[in-house]
């Protein structure tokens, strides 16, 4: 029987940055948590808040870093070190400046496209060889710095398709978890964009 799966939501802690397009992350993990039976997060020492439950017939961590974003890397190689997850069942879940609005994307591997996130957890885990579920929130309007945009909230035409976007993306997450890589892929990106 295969041991868990580890799948993590990037995002910021706090209230200050809940509902920014950084924390997509952090939603898509929400609702995960909701579908695995709905318990509480609790914090672990690994400094991530996680919940332990099934998806998709398996085992899942589900896991929230308390760090900012820019150091998230530490609780993830934590995480897989201590619930002995080897690195080609971690997940990680994150907003994508590179995708349109909606838009969900499946790989394994390949860069970090500047996003800090991704940069600490490849760092952290010695590979860039990880699952990844991106989720596009657009590039910046104009000139607009793209640190700036990422820590703005949604706009009011994106938060109407916003609930749609993360329960899309959470179908995707359970299906890698389901029926591997190249099957998700098949079937999700046709679906999104």
């Amino acid at each position: 029987m295969p041991g868990p799966a580890l799948v993590v939501g990037l995002g910021n802690p706090g209230p200050d940055y809940a509902e920014t397009r950084h924390n997509v992350g952090f939603r898509v993990v929400d609702l995960l948590a909701t579908r695995a039976g709905g318990g509480r997060f609790s914090r672990h020492r690994s400094n991530a808040d996680v919940l332990e439950g099934r998806l998709a017939g398996r085992r899942v961590v589900l896991a929230k870093p308390r760090t900012y974003m820019n150091v998230s890397g530490g609780p993830v190689a934590n995480l897989a070190k201590y619930f002995s997850v080897p690195v080609e069942d971690v997940v990680v879940v994150h907003d994508e400046l590179d995708l349109a609005f909606g838009v969900v994307r499946l790989k394994r591997g390949g860069g970090e496209g500047g996003h800090n996130g991704l940069r600490s957890v490849s760092s952290s885990l010695g590979t860039r060889d990880y699952l990844r579920v991106r989720f596009g929130i657009g590039r910046p309007p104009g000139r607009q710095d793209p640190a700036d945009y990422v820590l703005k909230r949604f706009s009011g035409a994106e938060n109407k398709e916003l609930g749609f976007a993360v329960d899309l993306a959470a179908d995707a997450t359970e299906a890698l978890l389901e029926n591997g890589l190249e099957a998700a892929q098949n079937r999700f990106h046709a679906l999104s964009g």
